[in-house]
């Protein structure tokens, strides 16, 4: 019997993807595996990075206070990109392969791809969500910052260009990105993010119980005038058609169904997709019945507190784990 999938797992119920550092290791390991030579200490210096920018930790950042774009969103996103990568790198000839350097740049840009929710020191929104209208670019302020210090100066404009691939700020095609590895990258981040956010366990209660919450904020919901949402109902009313034109104009559309390089990665017909399907699948059964009381599952979201317990327990394992292994030696 397939053990249930848990809510803070990735979609092959093996990856705990509200812990940094399990993360980090499946991709690290997926680019081990695909570029023998590459150099991960930028990466997991960006890991590092993350994990303080999003516990509250890093100077001059508050943390993280969303709910639906927390800590295990971009972690989950970054492990999808990973894997579309590994993908594309074993389906295509040597010529058309990304290459390393290229690959550790796009699992950075997907880790920092929603950095912008995260208030500054002298922001003066008292949550994140209010920067949903601007946070993409926010977003790419802050990789344009943090890329020169692990080695990647040269590509941090273009780092700020290809985050955007994952927003509404600018229309796709207006993206200045020129090189065609560059915009497939950018095809790549975006098809992340779609996919990792749609087919978490808890989709559906998240739109519900979170984004919803954040939407009000930013004023997207409610009963201002520029609300999209008049409601929480409202927004799952509408989920089925939203998800409907995403696939259609953005992951089958703009970006190619570049999507499809997991097949390749997972060997067969990938878990991303069925997930998904059957979100949508439900969605659209209990919209039509206005059955809502059914979405039951409890999701929790891995804000500041909550990420600094997760990095204070995996830093005492890592240290306990250390110390035996010098025991050994000793020995």
């Amino acid at each position: 019997m397939t053990a249930q999938r848990r809510n803070h797992y990735d979609v092959t119920n093996t990856v705990r993807i509200s812990h940094p550092h399990d993360v980090e290791i499946a991709v690290c390991g997926l680019l081990s595996d695909l570029y023998p030579d590459v150099d991960l200490a930028p990466l997991r210096q960006a890991f590092d990075t993350f994990g303080r920018l999003y516990a509250g930790l890093l100077p001059g950042y508050s943390g993280c206070d969303t709910w639906y774009h927390d800590a295990q969103h971009s972690l989950d996103c970054a492990l999808a990109m990973a894997r579309l990568l590994d993908g594309h790198e074993r389906s295509v000839p040597a010529a058309t392969q990304l290459g390393a350097r290229r690959a550790v740049l796009g699992l950075i840009i997907a880790l920092f791809h929603d950095a912008g929710y995260i208030r500054r020191e002298g922001d003066t929104a008292t949550n994140g969500a209010e920067y949903t209208l601007t946070h993409v670019h926010r977003s790419g302020e802050f990789l344009a910052g943090f890329l020169p210090t692990v080695g990647f100066a040269a590509e941090a404009s273009l780092a700020h260009r290809i985050v955007h691939f994952t927003g509404y700020e600018i229309a796709l095609d207006q993206i200045r990105v020129a090189n065609t590895k560059d915009r497939l990258l950018g095809f790549m981040l975006g098809s992340a993010d779609v996919l990792a956010q749609t087919a978490d366990r808890c989709y559906l209660e998240k739109c519900r119980d979170f984004l919803y919450r954040e939407f009000a904020l930013c004023g997207l919901a409610g009963d201002g005038h520029q609300a999209v949402y008049s409601s929480a109902d409202n927004l799952l009313e509408k989920t089925f058609e939203f998800n409907r034109r995403l696939w259609e104009e953005r992951l089958d559309g703009y970006f190619g169904g570049i999507h499809r390089f997991l097949d390749a990665h997972f060997g067969g017909p990938n878990p991303y997709v069925s997930a998904i399907r059957e979100h949508m699948e439900r969605i659209d059964r209990l919209s039509r019945k206005r059955r809502y009381g059914e979405l039951t599952r409890r999701p929790v979201a891995i804000n500041a507190q909550r990420l600094q317990r997760i990095l204070g327990r995996s830093a005492r394992r890592r240290g306990n784990a250390a110390g035996r292994r010098g025991q050994r030696l000793a020995a």
